[in-house]
């Protein structure tokens, strides 16, 4: 027998079993892409930092001298308009930024309407 004709079934053999092995990793095992895990990392950060950053827009919020009436004026307000109403207020904002990170105002705007 030519060792060629030997070797080529364990050659397919191999990269049957190296593309099976890539389809469960990836499907079922959990294996991710460079690019996925970088999307989820970022997606977990901002996650956190707007959890940090909520708590500190409903302090700046409370803190205004005329909050109870500023919050009325929230509550009055639709779920879906309040964190425009709360972005606008610029307690958002954090010192030192320009804009609020995104997030901030609709975890902020929660927030406030939950203890109100």
């Amino acid at each position: 027998m030519n060792m060629r004709q030997d070797i080529k079934p364990a050659l397919w053999g191999a990269a049957g079993g190296a593309i099976l092995l890539a389809l469960v990793g990836f499907a079922w095992g959990g294996w991710q892409t460079a690019a996925s895990a970088r999307g989820s990392s970022d997606t977990n950060a901002n996650t956190a930092v707007v959890g940090v950053l909520a708590p500190i827009c409903a302090v700046q919020f409370r803190q205004q001298i005329d909050a109870a009436a500023k919050l009325t004026e929230l509550m009055a307000l639709k779920s879906y308009e309040q964190p425009g109403y709360v972005e606008k207020g610029g307690w958002a904002t954090m010192p030192g930024s320009e804009q609020p990170l995104t997030g901030v105002a609709s975890a902020c705007s929660t927030i406030l309407t939950a203890k109100a």
